[in-house]
């Protein structure tokens, strides 16, 4: 009986991913490619796109040389990359910008001019919340400051879209990759002309709107060759890491919702059809023809830790840093952080909002400040919970993944904030198992998306501590009361 693979490739914010699998979820092999950002200014990051896509080839070549496969026994690849990024593109097809990820906020001053102006209006449309890390907001910007880029331009793309016209010579995008452009209207899966108008871009300057499902033929030969795979093996197009985190994980039905903590992080549900906040709070972005994903992304995640760990200037490895913090009790003995160290996305939508220590006293000691920094990123994704639950009911299953999922201690500390089990994949590779299971899909090797709830290799259940969990009711009334008074003084 032959063997079958299938890869996942997962191109992040700070890595290129490339993931080996057998068809029930097991990780074969996994390879990771370091991606660096510029940042030329304060609030401007970048990034090389070339330099991504040669990543993304070496992390396939040596993700099946790891797993010790043949070429034919790899039978479909499927696509998982990071929101929001924007390269112009020339007629040849080569970048003349590099690419702005969904961290540049150099387009603050034209949020704030959208949000005052049509924000209600535009978000109503795309269930996008208006933020600097949008292209739409991006486009504004360039339009106004006479970008030479994006005069020139051509075409705008993403990174993901990017590598697929490098491989395939062909402009396509997935209906939830469009979606986080700010440019897309979930309702009718067609660009919105009005924003196409205020940016001044054309519909032929984006790409063809896409089903997750939709296979890329005709790889360039050269390309292939470096990568290892055979020519002909189907390559899928896939969707957005967020989607695919929620499909891999396996949060996927009613009353399920993902979690996903690394640098940045967030917190999402499928649903069926559009539901769009009225207060604006979080995101809609399509999945399929009929599905979407709700949510919303915080800027500081383990970057808020990184922050604290460099700042004490603690040698150790991240394990026994938290560590400290099972010493102290919850609520840090009274003192509360805001983990607004990068601005911040969902739940307040402000890039000019910074962080804060509130409650600090003589007697709190470096322990104390670790405890404070975790329950704070705790706290940040329950308020985005609460937003969630508006729209989508109370979660059931927590299902959680990322860098921090890592953390026995901050696990307990979810399963208490939000009162519920939480549930961790045995592999960290959420979003690439997601793309990985979308192409089998495609190819028609499995019957559907919901099949893959039995094939996610699943570690044991984190059960909420229920005194722990009155604790924190009490200690995140009074986050909240603080988060939502900070609010006004974020200008």
């Amino acid at each position: 009986m032959s063997r079958e693979f299938v890869i996942g490739l997962d191109v992040g914010t700070t890595s290129v991913k490339a993931c080996v699998f057998n068809l029930h979820g097991k990780l074969i092999a996994d390879v990771e490619k370091g991606i660096t950002s510029i940042y030329p200014q304060q609030g401007w990051v970048e990034q090389n796109p070339d330099e991504i896509e040669q990543s993304a080839i070496l992390a396939v070549r040596e993700a099946i040389e790891k797993a010790a496969i043949e070429k034919n026994e790899l039978i479909s690849l499927g696509f998982s990359a990071a929101m929001h990024s924007l390269i112009c593109i020339n007629e040849e097809g080569r970048p003349i910008s590099p690419a702005l990820i969904w961290a540049d906020g150099r387009s603050y001053k034209q949020a704030d001019e959208v949000i005052n102006t049509i924000g209600n209006k535009v978000y109503a449309k795309t269930g996008t919340p208006i933020h600097p890390m949008t292209p739409f907001i991006k486009l504004l910007w360039m339009k106004e400051n006479d970008y030479t880029p994006y005069k020139n331009a051509k075409y705008f793309m993403s990174i993901k879209e990017y590598l697929l016209l490098c491989w395939f010579g062909e402009r396509v995008i997935d209906y939830s990759m469009a979606s986080a452009t700010g440019l897309f209207n979930p309702s009718t899966h067609q660009w919105e002309p009005e924003l196409l108008e205020l940016t001044g871009v054309t519909e032929n300057q984006l790409s063809e709107i896409v089903p997750p499902t939709k296979i890329v033929k005709g790889i360039n030969r050269d390309k292939a060759e470096a990568m290892g795979i055979s020519a002909d093996m189907p390559i899928v197009i896939g969707a957005a890491d967020g989607q695919l985190a929620n499909l891999g994980n396996g949060a996927i039905l009613p009353g399920e919702v993902a979690v996903s903590v690394g640098t940045s992080g967030a917190i999402r549900q499928v649903t069926k059809g559009v539901k769009i906040s009225e207060s604006r709070e979080t995101f809609c972005y399509s999945f399929t023809e009929d599905s979407s994903i709700i949510g919303g992304p915080t800027n500081n995640g383990g970057i808020a830790i990184q922050w604290l760990k460099d700042l004490l200037n603690d040698q150790r490895s991240f394990t026994e840093f938290l560590s400290d913090a099972e010493q102290i009790a919850p609520g840090a003995d009274g003192m509360l952080f805001l983990p607004y160290l990068n601005g911040e996305r969902a739940p307040i939508w402000n890039q000019l909002a910074k962080g804060n220590f509130y409650g600090v006293s003589i007697t709190h000691k470096k322990e104390h400040f670790i405890r404070a920094v975790l329950e704070g990123i705790t706290f940040n994704l329950y308020q985005i919970g609460k937003a969630l639950e508006r729209l989508a009911g109370e979660p059931k299953k927590v299902y959680v993944n990322g860098g921090l999922a890592r953390s026995p201690l901050w696990l307990q500390m979810m399963a208490d904030v939000f009162d519920a089990e939480i549930y961790v994949s045995e592999s960290h590779h959420s979003a690439a198992w997601g793309a990985a299971w979308t192409s089998l899909v495609a190819i028609h090797k499995v019957d559907s998306f919901e099949e893959i709830k039995k094939n996610i290799p699943m570690g044991k259940a984190t059960i909420p501590n229920k005194e722990n969990s009155e604790q924190y009711k009490k200690i995140y009334e009074n986050y909240e009361i603080l988060a939502n008074d900070m609010v006004k003084y974020f200008k």
